[in-house]
């Protein structure tokens, strides 16, 4: 396993999640929803990589 073919989805994921947990801390609590925001920020970052690329070129 090539960890360099992944850097950029595990930055993004770290990143989401981070930026989410910033604002979920803003209180200094941490609750179930905001966890669970937390969460989705980093599913949604890490689904990116599962969707593939489109092959097909823009017609313009």
């Amino acid at each position: 396993m090539k960890i360099g073919s992944y850097a950029k989805t595990i930055v993004a994921a770290v990143v989401a999640g981070g930026v989410a947990l910033t604002v979920a801390m803003g209180d200094d609590t941490l609750t179930a929803t905001e966890g669970i925001s937390v969460a989705l920020a980093v599913l949604g970052a890490l689904g990116v990589y599962v969707v593939p690329n489109s092959t097909d070129s823009p017609k313009r």
